[in-house]
């Protein structure tokens, strides 16, 4: 049976990646790590390690996103929750057979090789999760 590993980020969705940046590393004294383009998520991330988890600022990258019609919609704040799993297909599939809504009902690879899919906000309380497998 698929299990949770771990939390490994928590997303927030922000319009200013460089005041929002200051907030947390001024603020609250977390390192920014790196910054990144994800072009496939038309985003651009900074990472911000917290013991063996992240928070990371996500800025969409284009007006016409996904994740610009989410902050237009709803304004900045959290967006996701990322859950690390041991077997996503797994994990997918006992979600799947219990009437779980999926954004994604097969898992997506992303250019590092993580595979991560995400549960629809209707099936979580509101809350978009999203579940990550590690390459092996």
């Amino acid at each position: 049976m698929a299990k949770i590993k771990r939390i490994d980020h928590i997303a927030i969705l922000v319009d200013d990646l460089e005041s929002a940046a200051s907030f947390w590393c001024d603020g609250l004294g977390l390192a920014l790590e790196h910054t990144q383009d994800v072009p496939a998520e038309q985003a651009q991330i900074a990472f911000l390690p917290v013991g063996g988890s992240e928070v990371e600022l996500v800025k969409p990258t284009s007006s016409d996103s996904g994740l610009a019609r989410f902050l237009e919609k709803r304004g900045p704040g959290m967006h996701h929750i990322c859950l690390e799993v041991d077997d996503i297909e797994g994990m997918l599939a006992s979600l799947k057979a219990r009437s779980v809504m999926l954004i994604n009902e097969k898992p997506r690879t992303g250019s590092d090789g993580r595979r991560y899919a995400f549960i629809h906000p209707k099936s979580a309380n509101g809350v978009m999760v999203e579940l990550y497998e590690l390459p092996r």
